[in-house]
């Protein structure tokens, strides 16, 4: 595989310096990708990056993912408007192990092979290096004004609110830069790559190793992902999307895919799976010949899904999207586990009730009125039951004088109430 041709096709190339094909078609190389530490889990903002290193590897060459264990003491402030919280040593050891447990669904870190992956933390290095010699060695290189022209740097002195930008912050640049040169000495390290707001960080390595070491290195950066309206990928109103299940649950996550638009589905797909060109244009014509199935959705759905989480966690998933949204049995709601059932039913109407109330059963027309008040009335609770029009866990109510009791409950704690085709309403015994 053709590396840079492999991320042009994909949409996945915003620049990249002079040289880089030409050094990746000569000899196995060494890229990183740095990231950011500041949580225990990845989010979809971070899965761009990951999908490089990905197909990075699957083209012979060898990733390095770097988390920023010092840099993320400080805070990159390229895009930023003010500092971030500062971490300490334990919260970002822990965030290390738990990064570099997602991260082994997409690398290799475990096998023999000359190009598997390898996790660093520039904590290690940055550590016990003192303050005046790290200036000495290394700030002496760089120019304040060579910072100071970059753009991360600019759009911070320059924004209306004048809160500046601490020495700190201003340091970030240099700090990553030694990253490069520091994996460039110890790694054999030749390319670096991220998020285009990241190549003035980029190049700020690649000259120092030109400065210091009169060495090459590289640089290369995808394009920021948006949606097709132009607003930030990744987040909803209930904020980032976690490859975490404690986080995000691998329902919810499957849900964010399938419901991007059509537009978004035919770029995301490239991006964010490892199908083929030819796979994917098969896809895309499904797409276009019926439009209202979604195959496009629904693959990017299934794929990603399972490559975060599992092949079981995705089949949950899709059962579990036909509890609404399609012709689920009782059976199919039975079988889920309580996260997912709590994630199909989030925004749902809730209900809470004492569990001893259903000891001795209560009849349905009293659950459904007095105790939890899905109906403003018995008398309309009675007409829908009678016409039809009312579920209780996904099976038709018959009889509103039914007897409901602790039998009934789903995982012993829940009950779906349905009104008509599309109205819900969950009761909770506790």
């Amino acid at each position: 595989m053709n590396f840079v041709e492999e991320l042009k096709w994909r949409g996945m190339i915003h620049d990249l310096m002079p040289g880089t094909e030409e050094q990746l078609r000569k000899e196995m190389t060494s890229a990183y990708v740095g990231i950011d530490p500041t949580a225990d889990s990845l989010h979809i903002g971070h899965l761009v990056s990951v999908m490089m290193l990905k197909h990075f590897q699957s083209a012979g060459h060898r990733p390095i993912a770097l988390v920023g264990g010092a840099t993320g003491m400080i805070g990159d402030p390229s895009m930023k408007s003010s500092e971030r919280k500062l971490l300490d040593e334990a919260t970002l050891r822990h965030n290390q192990e738990s990064i570099k447990k997602q991260l082994s669904r997409f690398l290799d870190f475990d096998s023999d092979a000359p190009n598997a992956a390898r996790l660093v933390n520039n904590y290690d290095w940055m550590k016990d290096y003192l303050f005046l010699d790290f200036i000495r060695d290394i700030g002496k290189h760089i120019t304040v004004n060579y910072m100071m022209a970059k753009d991360s740097v600019k759009k911070r002195l320059g924004s209306e609110s004048n809160a500046g930008m601490s020495f700190t912050e201003f340091s970030y640049q240099l700090l990553q830069g030694y990253d490069y040169l520091y994996l460039y000495q110890h790694e054999g390290c030749r390319l670096q790559m991220g998020g285009s707001d990241q190549w003035g960080n980029i190049t700020t390595g690649t000259e120092l190793i030109r400065r210091k070491e009169g060495g090459e290195a590289f640089a290369l950066v995808c394009p920021l992902i948006t949606k097709a309206d132009g607003s930030k990928f990744g987040k909803t109103e209930s904020g980032n999307i976690w490859l975490d299940r404690r986080y995000t649950s691998p329902y919810a996550f499957y849900q964010f895919w399938l419901n991007v638009s059509d537009e978004d589905a035919a770029k995301y797909i490239k991006i964010f799976t490892p199908l083929g060109r030819e796979e994917i244009a098969s896809i895309t014509e499904q797409q276009t010949a019926a439009p209202h199935l979604r195959p496009l959705q629904k693959r990017l759905a299934r794929e990603i899904t399972t490559m975060v989480h599992s092949d079981a966690d995705c089949a949950t998933a899709v059962e579990a999207s036909g509890v609404l949204f399609g012709d689920s049995t009782s059976e199919t709601l039975r079988k889920l586990d309580e996260e997912t059932l709590l994630a199909v039913l989030d925004g749902v109407p809730r209900f809470n009730i004492s569990r001893d109330e259903l000891s001795a059963g209560v009849k349905a027309v009293e659950l459904l009125t007095v105790k939890a008040s899905v109906f403003p009335s018995k008398g309309e609770m009675r007409k829908l039951t009678l016409s039809g029009g009312i579920s209780l866990n996904k099976e038709k109510l018959s009889d509103p004088d039914a007897v409901i009791n602790a039998s009934c409950l789903i995982n012993g704690k829940y009950l779906l109430a349905q009104k008509g085709r599309k109205n819900y309403y969950l009761v909770i015994a506790e």
